[in-house]
Formats: structure tokens, C-alpha cells, sequence
């Protein structure tokens, strides 16, 4: 069965400004004084390459802050949060690299990411918490596993 699509409970999708000059431009990503910002953990940059598929995975207690910088990428959500009003909802954001967006996502939420075309993508994140090495707050699923029940785009 495939999952219900929607908009899910606690994320936050916000459209991003490029300041352009004849030097080039500068793009704010993430700032403390947006109604997004609730702690500072760390920030970080992951790359994808075409044709592969970074999910699935969730968190217990981090938000994420998904800013793609580079290249056309879809980002996927699935809540499966106990209690939640949009539990078992899947939600689907394109980022164009003409249109820089911001994407913030709740704890329990599965999250993943894959480039829309041929290009590889380029996505910073800030987290609320620091990674552990010791004990990592991420809990995962493969890209294509049945209880989530969807199917991505781009995978070759």
C-alpha cells in the first residue's frame, strides 16, 4: 500500500533569498532569530551521487535543517510518529537550485534524499544535537524497504 501524501506535522518549508551582485551572490541558510531556530549542534555538508538514494533514517531527539546548496534534489519524509496527526503521511519537497529551500525535520520523522537528475547534489545540514560517535542518534532503513511503501523517482 503506498503511503498517504501530505504535509507533515512540525515541518517547516521555507523559500531561501539569493543576494546577487557582480561579485556573485550570498544566500543566508540558517539564521537564530527565524521561528525555525530552536538550538545550535553543529553543521555539516553530505554529497549524493546521481542514481543513489541517502534514506532512509530518523532520530530520536535532533532536528535536522536541510538547506540543498547545489545541484536538484528531492527530499522525502515519512512521519512515523507515535501520536502525531500526520502519522504515516509521506511528504515530497523538490529543491531546484534556482529556488534554494530551506527544509526543517522533526524528530521520529524518516528523512532522505535523492538528485533529480544527472548532477550530484550538495546538502548542508544544522542539527540541533552534536553527532555521537559513540552512541548516533540515527536509526535507519534501506532506501526501498516495504513498511514505507514508496517509490523514488530517480533511482536507477
Amino acid at each position: 500500500m503506498s503511503p498517504k501524501l501530505g504535509i507533515i506535522d512540525g515541518v517547516a518549508v521555507k523559500p531561501l533569498r539569493r543576494i546577487v551582485d557582480d561579485r556573485g551572490w550570498l544566500m543566508e541558510i540558517f539564521r537564530s532569530d527565524w521561528p525555525e531556530f530552536q538550538k545550535f549542534g553543529q553543521t555539516y555538508m553530505t554529497t549524493c551521487k546521481p542514481g543513489v538514494v541517502k534514506g532512509w533514517h530518523y532520530h530520536k531527539l535532533q532536528w535536522d535543517h536541510f538547506v540543498p546548496i547545489k545541484g536538484n534534489a528531492l527530499v522525502a519524509l515519512y512521519d512515523a510518529r507515535e501520536g502525531s496527526k500526520t502519522k504515516g503521511v509521506l511528504q515530497e519537497i523538490e529543491v531546484w537550485n534556482k529556488e534554494p529551500k530551506f527544509i526543517k525535520i522533526p524528530p521520529v520523522v524518516y528523512h532522505g534524499f535523492t538528485p533529480l537528475d544527472d548532477d550530484e547534489i550538495w546538502v548542508v545540514n544544522t542539527p540541533t544535537e552534536l553527532y555521537n560517535y559513540k552512541a548516533p542518534d540515527e536509526y535507519r532503513l534501506e532506501w526501498n524497504d516495504p513498511s514505507i511503501g514508496y517509490m523514488w523517482r530517480s533511482k536507477k
